[in-house]
């Protein structure tokens, strides 16, 4: 049976992917929303379904005043005798030659919880793994990150063991391959195979150029030789292919006994990631001589199609309305470096209440609720009540990239009094205003509507859920895309509903109602 990729559409990328038994899980980078670190489940490879996050308590992970593009860096989960292991890094600075990458492990009996509290590992680099040695040792595999400017940035990839009874990392720190000439070697993680030791890395970095390179040992500390076929993924320089920026792998055995590889990759419009990078899956073929490659064709192309061995029943898409009866439904929701509770978003009498926070451009207390954008194509409509008192009071819908790049269509008051519903749009720190459409007093109830239409947006309201009417001219979506941002793009983008109160005196909003639906 033939699946359409990428499995996980939308901001999902840097993807983990793990087997027991017969479950699968994945688990995605979340940088700087919160809850943080994505767990999506499958049965059966084709269907998948988010059904928890990792880092939910804010005593214990704090990412407040993070940096767009910093915050948790590729999470790597592994299962051994019957406990689940996630390994990350916060990254606290991306500046520079400079980033405080702090290496970090929790554990759980189950996937959905509860965590252990976090043990702080090291801060040598990021993307860490932890690999489970068939003779019981256990060791953390990460890129080794080197500041100095008469040195390689990424100076390959390091092994320590891990003592888990004394929740340390103990003896000397193994460099075991310093990266082929790709460069850029990042994302390692370590599986055994048939008497070797199968190192899978990440290089060229992540744009477009991105690849999975593939090397083994027959010891773990090495030496490492490289797969005659790298690389085992590649998008680059070859044509006619829709999963861009392919690379940053892992491999695993299926409950099938075929070999699966997930991967990050990206869908571009004129080269815009607008969707971010996603999460796709190859199938793979173990070669005579014990090497892997890609089973649908010899260039390495990421493929828009993998198959499983057995008909499988796709499921539909569970539906995008959320009417905040069901906590359940706001999974897909996250909110920025905070969790609801403290960045003042309260579910009560079955309605979203916001409590207006700070601006857009803020690195804390935004009363912000926002979910991925998984098509090209979509309508995001929301039923918002709010009763602004001066023009420091703001709330609406935005699509949202980062806080320095987003389209908020929102409703206001003038200094003359009187309600208006206007768009902002912010590229790269440079604000723009649009069509402003002034309401009555009696107002103070509208529809929102962001019409997403591949590159362009379009605003619309209503105040009776019958006619929308347009504000201002269409939007360019593609500048909320890692391409056309200033600065690191790692994430992809949002959409959802805010409330700002710049004064200081609490005014809330009211949403009774949102939906995302799939055009």
């Amino acid at each position: 049976m033939k699946v359409m990729n990428p499995v996980l559409p939308g901001f999902n990328p840097d993807p983990s992917l793990v087997r027991v038994g017969d479950d699968y899980y994945i688990a995605t980078s979340t940088f700087e929303w919160f809850p943080g670190v994505c767990i999506h489940h499958s049965k059966d490879l084709v269907n998948w379904e988010i059904i928890s996050y990792v880092l939910t308590d804010e005593a214990t992970f704090d990412i407040r005043g993070m940096d767009s593009a910093c915050g948790i860096w590729a999470p790597n989960l592994t299962y051994d005798k019957g406990i689940f292991y996630m390994v990350t890094t916060i990254v606290y600075t991306n500046r520079h030659r400079f980033k405080d990458t702090h290496n970090f492990l929790v554990t759980a009996a189950d996937v959905k919880g509860p965590w252990s509290k976090p043990v702080q590992l090291n801060r040598t680099g990021f993307d860490p793994s932890l690999f489970h040695d068939p003779n019981g040792k256990k060791w953390l595999v990460n890129m080794l990150f080197d500041y100095r400017l008469d040195h390689k940035r990424f100076g390959g990839v390091g092994i320590q063991e891990y003592d888990p009874a004394a929740e340390t990392l103990t003896g000397p720190v193994y460099n075991i391959f310093k990266g082929s000439a790709a460069g850029t070697t990042e994302g390692p993680n370590i599986f055994w195979a048939d008497g070797y030791y199968y190192l899978v890395t990440a290089e060229g970095g992540t744009g477009f150029d991105h690849q999975v390179t593939l090397c083994r040992a027959q010891e773990i500390t090495g030496p490492y030789e490289l797969c005659p076929h790298n690389p085992l993924l590649s998008a680059a320089a070859k044509e006619g292919v829709n999963l861009k920026r392919a690379g940053h792998g892992q491999i695993i055995k299926g409950a099938d006994g075929a070999w699966y590889m997930a991967h990050l990759c990206s869908r571009t419009l004129d080269n815009c990631s607008i969707l971010g990078r996603e999460t796709a899956l190859q199938n793979l073929t173990k070669t005579d001589d014990g090497w892997f490659k890609m089973t649908a064709n010899s260039l390495a192309a990421p493929e828009d199609y993998f198959e499983v061995p057995v008909q499988v029943q796709k499921k539909e898409a569970p539906s995008g309305l959320v009417d905040f009866a069901d906590p359940g439904l706001l999974l897909d929701y996250m909110t920025l470096r905070q969790s609801r509770a403290t960045c003042g978003l309260q579910i009560a009498d079955g309605k979203l209440h916001l409590t207006g926070g700070n601006s857009l451009s803020s690195k804390y207390n935004q009363a912000f609720l926002a979910r991925r954008q998984q098509h090209f194509s979509y309508d995001f409509t929301a039923e918002m009540e709010f009763e602004p008192r001066n023009f420091k009071h703001m709330a609406g819908v935005v699509c949202y990239y980062n806080y320095d790049n987003y389209h908020y269509l929102y409703m206001s008051r003038d200094d003359e009094g009187r309600r208006y519903l206007k768009i902002l749009t912010m590229e790269n720190k440079e604000p723009a205003e649009g069509t402003r459409i002034d309401l009555a007093e009696a107002d103070h109830l509208v529809y929102l509507k962001a019409e997403v239409r591949e590159r362009t947006l379009q605003f619309m309201y209503s105040l009776d859920h019958q006619t929308y009417d347009k504000i201002g001219e269409p939007l360019d979506m593609r500048i909320l895309s890692d391409e056309r941002i200033a600065g690191n793009g790692f994430t992809g983008a949002m959409v959802g509903v805010n409330c700002q109160d710049l004064s200081g005196d609490g005014t809330p909003a009211t949403i009774a109602w949102m939906e995302y639906n799939p055009q």
